[in-house]
């Protein structure tokens, strides 16, 4: 499942720092100038599920293997973007290759890194890149707007999109993201068509110091803004997160209880950024191996099928699914079977976070 989330940010702000800590090794540049990253840097990252260690030690699994989820890292931008400032045209493109956003904001003091403005102001960081992308999606809709207008004028039927255009059109020029726009399940099929980039889901990342993680009243200029969203908003302190990568693994969680963390951050960013795109997770189990699958909130036993091998989807015949703690409780597989845990499921089931599957199909 080829989704993305896009890292985007002002210069300097961490992102390539994140992004680093992310693959856990230093593969894209992090320097104290503007525009150091150029072309976006792609990394696949593995989702950190605890799940996983417990069915691989209760069926003797060969191996484990995680889902995965892509990040980009996008070239910093510059008010003017939407005009071709900086390598706005650039950025903006990227952008709207990607699902989802995690938008990193700058509350770390540091005379030795340079900031674009001069002076620490997170709103306005925010209120920066946010009014660039609207203005982006409003030349976006003055160039589609038009078309469907004319559309319109030999067919009836289009005048409801015409009238939403025009609603979103005005609520962009008011200032306010697509992504606040009340709408109906319509009126969102015509939005997905636009491919606009105020309307992606979105994370604020504030990079901080260490002795600011625990200062929650930081967040409080951010969180007021992601309120408005349906956002959501977490802290790390970037540059920590990517020593802590670098270190071995069998280290890592000394030097984590040294700082008086139970966990990396940057396993925070993975999860919530995994929800951003809508993502469950379902397992499979056995001898061979024990791996996490991917799929949309929502999708039905065959979909899931298929995200192992087409030939399962299209000979689908049903979905033998246990759930996590049913199955953890009864201890393994052939316990949970004689406890009756293990249900045959149609073609109409939808999948949960966390089920255990194997399905059955023929070709």
């Amino acid at each position: 499942m080829s989704l993305s989330i896009g890292i985007v940010g002002l210069p300097n702000v961490g992102k390539s720092t994140l992004f680093n800590a992310l693959l856990g090794k230093a593969q894209a540049a992090a320097s104290n100038f503007p525009f150091c990253t150029i072309e976006p840097n792609v990394g696949i990252v593995p989702v950190p599920d605890d799940r996983l260690d417990v069915l691989t030690k209760m069926e003797g699994s060969a191996k484990t293997v995680p889902t995965t989820i892509q990040f980009v890292d996008i070239a910093g931008l510059v008010k003017g973007a939407n005009e071709g400032q900086g390598l706005g045209n650039k950025f903006l493109a990227h952008i709207r290759e990607a699902d989802a956003i995690i938008e990193i904001v700058r509350l770390f003091p540091d005379e030795n890194v340079i900031h674009v403005s001069g002076k620490l102001d997170p709103q306005g960081d925010i209120a920066t890149i946010n009014t660039e992308l609207m203005l982006a999606d409003l030349q976006t809709l003055e160039k589609h707007l038009p078309k469907v207008e004319r559309e319109a004028k030999t067919d009836p039927k289009i005048k409801p999109k015409v009238a939403f255009l025009e609603k979103l059109k005005n609520h962009l020029a008011a200032g306010q993201g697509a992504r606040t726009l009340t709408i109906t399940d319509e009126e969102q099929l015509w939005l997905k068509e636009l491919y606009l980039l105020s309307s992606k889901p979105i994370l604020y990342v504030a990079n901080v110091t260490h002795d600011q993680l625990s200062n929650q009243d930081l967040l409080n200029p951010i969180q007021t803004i992601a309120q408005t969203e349906g956002a959501e908003v977490i802290s790390i302190d970037a540059k920590i997160e990517a020593e802590i990568a670098e270190l071995p693994s069998s280290e890592q969680a000394e030097y984590l209880k040294g700082l008086g963390l139970d966990e990396p951050g940057l396993n925070k960013v993975i999860h919530v950024g995994y929800r951003l795109l809508n993502l469950i997770t379902f397992l499979t189990t056995g001898p061979d191996e024990t791996r996490a699958w991917t799929v949309k909130a929502g999708a039905k036993a065959p979909q899931a099928a298929g995200v192992i091998h087409t030939d399962f989807e299209r000979g689908f015949i049903r979905a033998e699914i246990v759930s996590y703690a049913d199955l953890v409780a009864a201890g393994s597989m052939k316990k949970a079977a004689e406890l009756g845990r293990i249900r045959q499921e149609g073609k109409d089931y939808i999948m949960r976070d966390g089920d255990v599957a194997h399905f059955k199909f023929n070709v």
